[in-house]
C-alpha cells in the first residue's frame, strides 16, 4: 500500500510464524526499520500516536514562527499575542472539521480526497491541484526563508543573481536526492523536529530572565487606535501572517493508512498538536516582545536578534544554527512530499494523465519532481510574505470544501464516524466557514489573481484529460460500501 503524499512508504506485509513458542510484540517507529532476524523479513512500520504528534509538530512549524513575529508586531505590538490565540482559536475550528472527516474516511488524501467524496472527481480534482500549488508555495517560502536567514551573517546572498543562483542550487539539490536518496527524508525529518523544538525552548526558557516590562508598552500600536475600521485593518494584517504558523496541521491525514487506528489518533493528535504549538507560539511571541519592545519590527531574523540583544553573540548563534536546520528539515520535506502527491493523482485516482505519475527505479515519481522543481524555482523569485500569503490562500481553498463536507455528512447521515464525533451539530463548522469568509477580505488582489490562475488553467486542463473509469467504479464501490455500514449501524 503506497502512501498518496508520499511521505511514508510502507509494504502491506504480514507474516506468520508456525514455530511453537515464538512469538514476537513488534513495535513500529516513525525512524527506523525493525527485522526479525528468524524470518530475515522488514516489518512494516505503522506509526503510533507520538511519532504521528511529531510529524504533525514538524509540519506546523515552519519558517513562519522563526520570521515573522517581526512582521506580527508591526501591526499589533503586544496585542499580537491575542491575536495569535484568536487565530489558533479559528484554526482549531476548522481542524476538528478535520478530524471529524478523519473519523469518517480513514484513508490516506486528507483535503482533496475528503472533497472527491462529498462534491464529486472534478471537486477533488480541482483541490488536488491546489494541494500540490500549496506544497510548492510552502518548498519555495522556506527557500526564501532560509536565504533570508543566511542573508542575516552572509552578506554575498545580498547580491540577487548569488541570491538566484542559490534558490534554484537548493530546489536541483533537493531534487537529485529525490531521485536517488529518498531515504534520507526520515533522518532530515527527525533532525528537523529535534532542532526546532530544542530552539524555541531554548529562546523561551533563557529569554523569559532578560524580559523587560517597559518593551510591553504600548500594547497597541496608536495608528489601530483611531478608530474601529484602522483596529480591523490592523487586526486582519496580523491575521494572515499568523495563520501561517498553523497551516501545517492539514497535512497530518495524508499518511492516515500508515497509522495504528487512525480514526482515533488523527482526532487526538490535531487537538494534542494545535494546543502544543499554540502554547509555544504564544510564549514565543510574549518572550520576543519581552525582550526586543519597538525594535522587534525591524528585525529580519526576529527571534535571534532578539536573544542576541539580551545574552550576546552565543545566543544569536544559537538560535539561527536551530532555524537553519528546522528550516532546512521543512524544505527538504515540501519538497519531498509534494511530487509524490501529483504522481499519486496519476497513478492512483486517474485524474492526471499516466506519465504525470512515472517513476524511475529508484520508485522516485521523477516527473513530478521536475513539475514542482519548476513551478518552486518560478515562485522563489517572490518575496517570502507574498508566498506566504499564497500559501494560506491555498489552505483555506483546501479548508471551505472541508467544512462543508462536514456539513453536508452531518446533515445526509450517510457515513459512519469511528472513535470522534464533532459536537454541536453545524456550530463549529458553521463558525470555521465565517471565519473562511472573513479571510478572503484580507488577502491582496495580487495573491486572488494568483489563486484564480491556477483554478482556471487546473479546470481548463480537466477537459483534455482522459478519464479512466475504473477509477471512478472503485471509487463509487467503496463509498456504497461505507453507506451499507452507515445503515447498519443506525438499525443496531
Amino acid at each position: 500500500m503506497r502512501n498518496t503524499s508520499g511521505s511514508i512508504e510502507c509494504q502491506g506485509m504480514s507474516y506468520h510464524f508456525l514455530k511453537k513458542r515464538l512469538q514476537y510484540k513488534l513495535s513500529y517507529f516513525f525512524s527506523y526499520e525493525v527485522v526479525i532476524i528468524a524470518s530475515q523479513k522488514s516489518i512494516p512500520k505503522k506509526l503510533s500516536f507520538i511519532s504521528i504528534y511529531f510529524l504533525g509538530i514538524n509540519g506546523v512549524i515552519g519558517s513562519g514562527t522563526f520570521l515573522l513575529p517581526s512582521v506580527i508586531y508591526r501591526y499589533m505590538n503586544l496585542s499580537a499575542v491575542v491575536v495569535l490565540l484568536c487565530t489558533a482559536v479559528t484554526v482549531s475550528l476548522i481542524a476538528l472539521c478535520y478530524a471529524d472527516m478523519s473519523s469518517r474516511f480513514t484513508g490516506s488524501g486528507a483535503a482533496w480526497l475528503y472533497s472527491y467524496h462529498a462534491f464529486g472527481r472534478f471537486t477533488g480534482y480541482e483541490l488536488g491541484i491546489f494541494t500540490w500549488f500549496l506544497g510548492c508555495c510552502t518548498l519555495s517560502a522556506e527557500i526564501v526563508a532560509l536565504l533570508t536567514t543566511l542573508k542575516s551573517f552572509l552578506p554575498v546572498f545580498k547580491n540577487p543573481v548569488v541570491y538566484g543562483i542559490g534558490a534554484v542550487g537548493l530546489i536541483l539539490l533537493f531534487a537529485l536526492i529525490n531521485f536517488y536518496g529518498r531515504s534520507i527524508v526520515k533522518v532530515v525529518n527527525n533532525v528537523s523536529v529535534a532542532a526546532k523544538i530544542l530552539t524555541l525552548i531554548i529562546f523561551i526558557v533563557v529569554g523569559v530572565f532578560f524580559i523587560h516590562k517597559a518593551n510591553f508598552t504600548p500594547a497597541i500600536p496608536q495608528a489601530a487606535l483611531k478608530g474601529p475600521m484602522p483596529f480591523l485593518h490592523h487586526f486582519g494584517e496580523a491575521f494572515t501572517p499568523i495563520f501561517y504558523l498553523f497551516t501545517g496541521f492539514s497535512f497530518l491525514p495524508i499518511a492516515a493508512q500508515q497509522m495504528n487506528n487512525p480514526e482515533k489518533n488523527i482526532p487526538r493528535v490535531l487537538i494534542a498538536v494545535m494546543v502544543s504549538v499554540t502554547i509555544l507560539d504564544a510564549l514565543m511571541m510574549t518572550v520576543a516582545v519581552g525582550l526586543s519592545g519597538v525594535k522587534l519590527g525591524g528585525y529580519s531574523t526576529p527571534l535571534a536578534n532578539a536573544l542576541g540583544s539580551a545574552i550576546g553573540q552565543w545566543g544569536y548563534a544559537i538560535i539561527i544554527f536551530g532555524m537553519l536546520v528546522s528550516i532546512f528539515g521543512v524544505a527538504f520535506s515540501a519538497s519531498f512530499n509534494t511530487p509524490s502527491l501529483i504522481a499519486s493523482l496519476a497513478n492512483e485516482h486517474g485524474m492526471l494523465p499516466k506519465f504525470v505519475g512515472k517513476k524511475n527505479r529508484h520508485d522516485a515519481p521523477w516527473v513530478g519532481i521536475i513539475l514542482t522543481s519548476i513551478l518552486s524555482s518560478l515562485f522563489s523569485t517572490q518575496s517570502y510574505l507574498f508566498l506566504v500569503n499564497c500559501t494560506v490562500l491555498a489552505s483555506f481553498i483546501q479548508y471551505v470544501p472541508t467544512i462543508l463536507a462536514v456539513v453536508k455528512f452531518k446533515h445526509t447521515n450517510e457515513y459512519p464516524t469511528h472513535g470522534f464525533e464533532l459536537p454541536g451539530k453545524y456550530l463549529i463548522p458553521g463558525l470555521a466557514l465565517l471565519v473562511s469568509c472573513y479571510m478572503v477580505t484580507n488577502f491582496t488582489s495580487k495573491t486572488l489573481l494568483v489563486g484564480t490562475v491556477i483554478a482556471i488553467l487546473a479546470a481548463v486542463a480537466y477537459f483534455f484529460i482522459k478519464g479512466d473509469r475504473k477509477y471512478e467504479e472503485q471509487h463509487e464501490k467503496w463509498l456504497a460500501e461505507l453507506r451499507t455500514e452507515g445503515q447498519k449501524l443506525k438499525k443496531k
